[in-house]
């Protein structure tokens, strides 16, 4: 790196990492730990970037609100989440034994982060189609294709961070990762709350997809720059080879069967929120006056948490996952228990910090399970670790789609109380793991 961007990366690492003088790199290569600073630099503005970019096009908020105002059918919002998921986890499997064979494993997040643009684009030129059910079936198609870009994205993230980061920063990156993904994230909220929330011209809902396919070049660019040192090949093996060598993984490494299991149950997090917001709205009957209020709710949530939870993971990534499955718990007890209020209590006020608290705990189970999984997977065999657990996680996914019954005979409170649970049993079961 040139003098002055390596003099403001060093500024930057050493003041996260409470100006240590020592640096830890005995998990990477010494050529690496002296482009640490640099390295840290450019992965915290790579999430940024690419976090505010999820947020502009996000398969939860954006595109539903998007589908709503050009009549998309309500069909097609069922199948969002579960094509964001399970299109991101599934393939990981087959794809980490061919990234392997690259001694550099970068450009597979920039090349990754660049169909993510050109499908952020597609969405862009739909929005002002006049064929609701056309747009419907581009948008899942183009979000599919996203998804399975994203997977690859994500092997390649955990290895490359485990390349250039050394263990005892890693959490803290990822929490500043979040937290800049935050503040610009509820920077743009309150500026879409205050302008245009209200806004009906479709046009401006165009330039949501094209801000985010702007942020995800610009994601790729950085990340193409993180200084990486040439890692293992031998071990470059075929989709076949890769599933067997999965399933000998989870036959013999106890510990790691154990945090599938924890994660898989941490599940339970993200598959309440569409639950609380049933819950609100009959209850209280709570109507959305603006995306931007949620796009900035989700901002200040990450804001506030991510800094602290990426320091507690960088301590104890297992506590943490044991920790955020009691808060969401607790979190599902008070709206369990929201019903036996006084009437006079129900209302927004007393419900709000519910949605503000999850999102929060979200954001502290996935840190910690992402620096768990990086911190204990062995360096060399590190894509098939993680891409065993996203496979794992995805089939997971797809069996979680029944649980939906619940609500569906039971009610909402039944679901919540169940996925409360689960959450429980995830901390439980994060107890018991090894610490790393």
């Amino acid at each position: 790196m040139n003098k002055y961007p390596q003099d403001l990366a060093e500024k930057v690492y050493n003041y996260v990492s409470e100006n240590e003088e020592e640096r830890v790199c005995d998990a990477i290569a010494e050529s690496s730990c002296r482009e640490v600073p640099g390295n840290f630099l450019l992965n915290a503005l790579n999430g940024f970037s690419s976090k505010l970019a999820e947020q502009l096009a996000s398969p939860t908020l954006i595109i539903p609100w998007v589908f709503a105002l050009i009549g998309v059918p309500p069909f097609f919002n069922g199948l969002l989440v579960p094509v964001k998921n399970t299109g991101s986890l599934l393939p990981q499997l087959v794809i980490s034994g061919k990234i392997r064979a690259y001694q550099r494993r970068k450009y597979f997040w920039a090349g990754a982060a660049l169909v993510q643009a050109v499908m952020m684009l597609v969405m862009a030129v739909m929005v002002d189609y006049k064929h609701p059910n056309l747009v419907g079936w581009i948008f899942i198609s183009a979000l599919t294709v996203f998804s399975i870009a994203s997977g690859v994205a994500s092997i390649s993230f955990k290895d490359v961070m485990g390349k250039t980061i050394p263990k005892g920063k890693r959490g803290r990156l990822l929490g500043l990762r979040a937290t800049g993904g935050g503040v610009l994230t509820g920077l743009v909220g309150l500026a879409f709350y205050l302008f245009l929330s209200d806004a009906e011209n479709t046009a401006i809902y165009s330039w949501l997809f094209i801000g985010s396919a702007i942020l995800w070049v610009t994601a790729a660019a950085l990340f193409f720059f993180i200084d990486e040192a040439k890692g293992a090949t031998s071990g470059g093996r075929t989709p076949v080879e890769e599933l067997t060598n999965g399933w000998k993984l989870l036959k013999r490494d106890v510990n790691y069967r154990r945090f599938l299991i924890s994660r898989g149950l941490l599940l339970s997090i993200p598959l309440v929120q569409p639950f609380l917001i049933v819950y609100a709205n009959e209850k209280i009957g709570i109507s959305v006056s603006g995306m931007g209020l949620f796009v900035l709710l989700t901002g200040i949530s990450n804001t506030v948490s991510s800094p602290f939870w990426g320091r507690f993971a960088d301590r104890s990534s297992k506590k943490l996952m044991v920790i955020a499955g009691v808060l969401g718990a607790m979190v599902c007890g008070y709206v369990v228990v929201f019903q036996y209020l006084p009437i006079d209590w129900q209302n927004i006020y007393t419900f709000s910090p519910v949605f503000v608290l999850m999102i929060m705990v979200y954001g502290g189970a996935r840190m910690a399970r992402k620096t768990y999984l990086v911190d204990y997977a062995p360096k060399d065999e590190r894509p098939l670790y993680v891409s065993m657990a996203n496979t794992t996680i995805g089939l997971f996914v797809l069996a979680s789609g029944g649980l939906s019954l619940i609500a569906n005979y039971f009610g909402v409170v039944a679901m919540i109380a169940v996925l409360a649970g689960m959450m429980v049993l995830a901390s439980l079961s994060a107890i018991r793991l090894k610490d790393v």
